[in-house]
């Protein structure tokens, strides 16, 4: 494609926009042209020749209008005056974009480095207007380009406007800039001088996704048909009132309904479900799901319910679940560390379930798969599971895994009806907390910030009359490996001040139980501190697990589960592995 064929294509896509904006929306999005050739590729090329697709299959089968596209439109701004644009490309990544050099940037001997990685810089003069960049490949290297902008004339006063994509800010090239926000860690060291306190376009590397096709296609194990599946209870507002049932169907026609009734009784009730059409484009034997959401409401406490789930007019078979009792203050759940949709995790949540019939749910402590947007990983988690969140709620949290280089967690909200009661700055149903018996849960995403949930949390505890105070999150602030001190210096402290009895998390891959701890001080009684809790659902991987003076218990290896007994103000708490064997166990009573 030649620059002049690119820019005439441009105006044309401006002078559609002014006459038809829903036809020139489709044209000019990265995500629109992706969408029609992955429809194209899945209408013409036969599945298992999937796997031989590469840049030269890709220029081959795309035609020249998606090839413009995919050269201007990933990235784009504004100028008002004449600019050198620097782009810097990771050098380990086999193939360049198949743009760079056509449309005129040329590789310098410049290079530019961060604590990882060693980036080639290519440049290209623009004349004040419209910069256009393409896409950084087909392949799925998350190390994607960035690029600074700089005035060809140092003395010009260089204005950026209109930029795409506008969520990712325009900092300043220095030393110590970060430029992945999913990595902000990962600190520029190193780069040409002519580049300093120059325009910094950050990204996140989720970008590599949105033309990924070379080894990105995949099957689910677990795909949809007629009869719903899938079917979750989650509760998004009271337990002993409410409930929320979730489902999976196929993309037949036709609505989702749930019946239910109490048990005994032919006084049967009927709920009309919210339907989303859920998408994994490259999920190739089964790429939209229709997902139902109900919600059942002025329930009667401590009741037994059945019910029944209904799309494209084929019903599940019965399930129950039982509502919680009023001014209980006798129940118990069960808690799991990082799941990653594990076979054998499954199969200790099986036999969980049925040694302790009684528990009134579950949680996990983040990471319930790896890949937080291949639904082909949920549809394991779901399948593995079997029918057992159908008939006791899951509460999860999220952990890292759940989201995806920058891209967010949009799947785990899709998939999860949870409060809506979170800290205003982050995103609804990420962080909640709920009640259940005399205990009060806080459910904090840690891979949100820190103090944007600071305040929330104070308030929770501070304003709470329940005996038992409990909070789960994925970065454990006490573990050998990494130890989160800003966590300890955000919110441990306020677990001290209001006497939080246990902090439940995951990450490491491990199992740890510590002391009672007081501002990071080891106490004699659990009255007196809070005990941390990191958990593994799935197999643990250390050789060496180091020293922590603070712990209790610690497993280096194995699978785990956590039982947890409330019975007025005696908690007894009791770890147990995949065999069934006991692991650790102490009480505490207040």
């Amino acid at each position: 494609m030649r620059l002049l064929k690119v820019q005439f294509l441009l105006f044309l896509i401006v002078f559609s926009a002014c006459s038809d904006r829903s036809a020139s929306d489709e044209i000019v999005t990265i995500k629109s042209v992706m969408d029609e050739v992955i429809t194209r590729l899945y209408k013409n090329v036969p599945s298992d020749q999937y796997d031989a697709i590469d840049d030269k299959y890709m220029m081959n089968f795309l035609t020249e209008d998606e090839k413009q596209v995919l050269a201007t439109r990933y990235q784009y701004f504004d100028v008002n005056v004449p600019v050198t644009v620097s782009l810097m490309r990771n050098g380990s990544q086999p193939n360049e974009p198949f743009w760079l050099e056509e449309t005129g940037f040329k590789k310098t001997d410049g290079i530019v480095k961060n604590d990882e990685y060693v980036y080639e810089v290519w440049q290209k003069n623009f004349e004040a207007g419209q910069v256009n960049l393409g896409i950084n490949g087909f392949d799925m290297h998350r190390t994607v380009y960035f690029i600074c902008v700089g005035p060809i004339n140092t003395s010009d006063d260089l204005k950026i406007t209109n930029y795409f994509p506008e969520e990712y800010p325009i900092m300043t090239m220095k030393k110590g800039a970060f430029t992945y926000h999913d990595w902000s860690d990962l600190k520029i060291t190193e780069f040409p001088a002519e580049l300093e306190g120059q325009a910094l376009f950050t990204t996140v590397r989720g970008r590599a996704r949105e033309a990924h096709v070379e080894g990105a296609f995949r099957k689910t194990k677990f795909p949809s048909s007629k009869k719903p599946d899938q079917i979750l209870l989650t509760w998004s507002q009271n337990p002993s009132n409410s409930i929320d049932i979730q489902w999976r169907s196929d993309i037949s026609e036709g609505d989702g309904i749930v019946k239910y009734w109490l048990r005994e009784s032919s006084d049967t009730m009927q709920v009309k479900a919210k339907k989303l059409l859920l998408e994994d484009r490259m999920l190739y034997n089964d790429r939209y799901v229709n997902r139902f959401t109900a919600h059942l409401d002025h329930l009667l406490d401590g009741q037994q319910y059945e019910y029944k789930v209904q799309s494209a007019e084929t019903w599940s078979d019965v399930r129950e679940f039982k509502t919680e009792k009023k001014n209980t203050d006798k129940f118990s759940f069960i808690w799991f560390g990082d799941t990653h949709r594990d076979p054998e995790w499954a199969e200790m949540l099986q036999d969980a379930n049925m040694k302790n019939e009684e528990t009134a749910f579950f949680s996990i402590a983040g990471d319930l798969v790896s890949t937080g947007l291949y639904r082909n990983e949920w549809d394991e988690l779901f399948g593995y599971a079997k029918d057992v969140f159908s008939y006791k709620p899951l509460m999860p949290v999220l952990g890292n895994h759940d989201r995806q280089d920058g891209l967010g967690a949009w799947m785990y909200y899709a998939l999860f009806a949870l409060p809506e009661n979170g800290p205003p700055k982050v995103d609804p149903e990420s962080t909640y907390a709920f009640e259940y018996g005399n205990a009060l849960f806080l459910m904090i995403d840690s891979t949100q910030p820190n103090e944007d949930q600071t305040d929330w949390i104070e308030d929770k505890l501070k304003n709470t009359n329940a005996t038992w105070k409990f909070v789960m999150f994925h970065f454990p602030p006490y573990n050998f490996e990494e130890p989160y001190y800003d966590i300890q210096e955000a919110w441990c402290g306020i677990f001290d001040t209001y006497h939080v009895d246990m902090v439940m998390g995951g990450h490491i891959h491990y199992y740890m139980r510590s002391k009672p701890i007081n501002h990071g001080k080891v106490m004699k009684s659990f009255n007196e501190g809070t005990v941390y809790a990191v958990s593994i659902g799935t197999k643990g991987n250390h050789d060496d697990i180091g020293e922590e003076s603070y712990a209790e218990k610690r497993y280096k290896a194995g699978q785990f589960y956590q039982l947890m007994e409330i019975d007025k103000n005696n908690l007894k708490y009791t770890a147990y592995s995949k065999s069934g064997e006991v692991v650790d166990m102490f009480s505490i009573t207040k």
